[in-house]
């Protein structure tokens, strides 16, 4: 596990996509999360110019891990409740382009599987992975989403993102994988795929996504038991709504631009 010694990890700057993705509630719900992990996966894995390709699968039942703080949305709507996230990395800024006729085979199968989907990225250089724990295996995650307060603006959260709540994560100690993405504003036509729902009202936007790796479930749970109360206070003055949700897999499929045969957990 990292140590809290003050000593700064390792940090690589990528250009990131992460859709969020809500199942169809017409079917089994784990029907469709195996044809997204198997059938899907190929497609987007497939599409040229990938640097890193992960499936985030959420677990069923997330009401929202983030202890209950007044004024601050810790509890996730119901209907808001995220199912998974593609996670996708590019090579370079221009790669989007090159995949473009295998993005038009996904926009095609979305319908089988999603009835919401939802693109968040940031600019080239933006999603950071911070290399906490070299060499130690993360075997429990949790991803948390950030909503900034109506008077906190786009520069001074994704500064405070970076300057402030990243160095306080890291001095937790507790960490074996820490990934942030901080976002562009929201715009439906960057992933306006056919015969699915993109509703997103603006006040359920998400401005930011944090990736924590742990050890383990307990080392998990001790996160939330021993570090909320002290990055809830840091939180506050700059965010309106924290979702923390429990990761049951994440799988890559594309690592290091290569496709791998058998996704990694």
């Amino acid at each position: 596990m990292n140590s809290s010694t003050g000593a700064k990890p390792n940090i690589s700057k990528h250009f990131t996509s992460s859709i969020l993705l809500w199942v169809r509630t017409d079917k089994p719900r784990q029907e469709s999360m195996d044809r997204w992990k198997g059938p899907h996966s190929g497609i987007i894995a497939a599409t040229p110019g990938l640097f890193e390709y992960r499936q985030i699968h959420l677990d069923e039942h997330n009401p929202g891990r983030w202890p209950e703080t007044p004024g601050i949305e810790t509890a996730i709507p119901e209907d808001r409740r995220i199912d998974g996230i593609a996670e996708v990395t590019f090579e370079n800024a221009l790669s989007p382009l090159a995949g473009r006729k295998q993005t038009a085979l996904a926009f095609e199968d979305e319908v089988n599987i999603f009835r919401r989907t939802l693109l968040h990225a940031g600019p080239p250089g933006t999603s950071r992975w911070y290399d906490v724990a070299p060499g130690e295996k993360t075997g429990s995650r949790a991803v948390l989403y950030l909503r900034r307060g109506t008077h906190e603006g786009t520069v001074a959260f994704h500064t405070f993102v970076k300057k402030e709540l990243t160095p306080a994560l890291i001095a937790s100690g507790i960490l074996t994988e820490l990934r942030t993405q901080v976002f562009l504003p929201w715009n439906e036509k960057t992933w306006d795929t056919p015969n699915v729902a993109h509703d997103n009202p603006s006040d359920q936007h998400l401005h930011a996504s944090i990736m924590l790796g742990f050890a383990d479930d307990a080392s998990r749970n001790a996160f939330y038991a021993d570090h909320a109360a002290p990055l809830t206070a840091l939180l506050a003055p700059h965010v309106a709504a924290i979702h923390a949700y429990d990761v049951t897999e994440a799988l890559t499929y594309v690592k290091s631009s290569r496709i791998l045969p058998h996704y990694e957990d």
